[in-house]
């Protein structure tokens, strides 16, 4: 059966102002480096399916830094061949704008709360100061150039929604469900480089329901050791999720197990980091057997740069190979029976929140449907329209309740979107997408 190859990277930190002028960028060696060795690997391995993008995509989380970047992927993406509708990204502690949180004493303060909280009550103080309006803003309002960033990708965070989740089908009917979780809620903290294990995910983001053929693939930028509720997340993603994928560390390490847990190198490490290797992984998935025998076959392919002469070089597994491989049982599984007497339709954000965690398992998953080609695909056209047109598009098909309008763009927009899943109005978005396009 075809296989589903999957680019990961991460801490590319494209620093203003060198970046912004190639001929002072240190680092556009290295990039195209690896753009010519993945054209390699390509052509060995079959085209890249899906790009995962690990955090740190800017340096200090810059609108300018962010527009180079997107620049770069988009080469990447068409170097690798990989549609652009499926690159997905998570914040990293550089998307994090340390400016904003020293010049903000609202976000401050929600971060000290959360921070200060006893382990037994840390989870009720986030979800506190996420439920508050105001100090659900002020905890993201670092985040916001990243926001604008993600959101064509769909992968973009608010205060009721601080990480997302969408699916891509593999063969045999298997899904691989991506969840992007944040790790950078805490960072930041009064404008300070982070400490390690300061940081907290918690249990509202580590849910990864156990949905039957669906196998859950992590990423989160800080490795767990980062995490000051570490036992716990390690808890949740070995027993509910089959891949667990990190950044942050510069280091490419890689269990294969029973899941597989991948830590990436950095794209642009520190010119000072020793050793400085950088480096990207390519995953190979490719679902065999039947019933009781399902599984995902995973070859993990790590690339890593060497001094002389320049070039990457492939990291070798215990017996001298070039790859690590292990299979990942996904058994086949009846669906979920549908319980009767719930409304036909599915739920609205707003009422969603209030369904019990047994319920979300039978209504549409408006959100993970955003992972088809064509809907992503939509996603990045509709952010390419200008802000008008977002808005008379959402406000002419109904997609915004009242109060919205306040909310930042990617917020707004981002529910108005899940929300047009969930009222099966998709096809009615792309038509006035293509008339606005036109």
């Amino acid at each position: 059966m075809p296989l589903m190859l999957i680019l990961h990277i991460s801490d590319i930190h494209f620093k203003s102002p060198e970046c912004l002028d190639p001929s002072q960028d240190p680092h556009l060696a290295i990039r195209t480096r690896m753009m010519r060795d993945l054209a390699q690997q390509v052509g060995l391995l079959g085209e890249v399916g899906a790009i995962l993008i690990g955090g740190d995509v800017a340096f200090k989380a810059d609108p300018s830094e962010y527009k180079t970047a997107w620049n770069w992927i988009q080469e990447l993406a068409a170097i690798s061949g990989c549609p652009k509708g499926r690159i997905f990204v998570v914040p990293g502690n550089h998307d994090v704008d340390r400016n904003i949180v020293k010049g903000s004493v609202p976000t401050q303060s929600a971060q000290h709360m959360i921070a200060s909280a006893t382990p037994n009550q840390k989870e009720w103080r986030l979800g506190q100061q996420l439920a508050d309006e105001a100090s659900g803003q002020s905890l993201l309002a670092a985040h916001s150039a990243y926001n604008k960033f993600a959101a064509p990708l769909g992968c973009q965070i608010w205060p009721e929604k601080p990480f997302w989740h969408q699916d891509l089908p593999l063969e045999g009917g298997v899904t691989l469900r991506i969840y992007g979780l944040t790790s950078t809620l805490l960072s930041g903290q009064n404008g300070e480089d982070d400490i390690q294990g300061n940081l907290y995910l918690s249990p509202r983001q580590t849910v990864l329901n156990p949905v039957p053929n669906t196998a859950n693939l992590v990423l989160v930028h800080h490795p767990i050791d980062w995490l000051s509720d570490a036992d716990d997340v390690d808890d949740a993603l070995t027993t509910r999720a089959a891949f667990h994928l990190f950044g942050h560390k510069h280091r490419q390490r890689a269990v294969m197990a029973d899941y597989v847990r991948v830590g990436a190198g950095a794209v642009n490490p520190s010119r000072g980091e020793q050793p400085y290797q950088p480096g990207y992984n390519l995953i190979a998935l490719e679902v065999a057997g039947l019933g009781c025998d399902r599984h995902i076959q995973v070859t993990l392919h790590q690339r890593r740069l060497q001094d002389v002469p320049e070039r990457f070089e492939a990291i070798k597994n215990a017996q001298g190979g070039d790859f690590f491989s292990t299979k990942i049982p996904v058994p086949e599984e009846a669906p979920l029976p549908k319980i009767s007497g719930l409304p036909l339709t599915a739920p609205t954000l707003s009422t969603r929140a209030q369904l019990d965690h047994s319920d979300t398992s039978i209504v549409q998953d408006a959100e993970a449907a955003m992972g088809e080609s064509d809907t992503r695909d939509l996603l990045y056209r509709f952010w390419r329209l200008t802000s008008g047109q977002r808005r008379t598009i959402a406000q002419d098909l109904g997609l915004l309740e009242e109060g919205e309008m306040r909310l930042p763009e990617p917020e707004r927009y981002g529910r108005a979107l899940i929300r047009a899943g969930e009222r099966d109005l998709i096809n009615e978005v792309a038509t006035a997408v293509a008339k606005m396009e036109n």
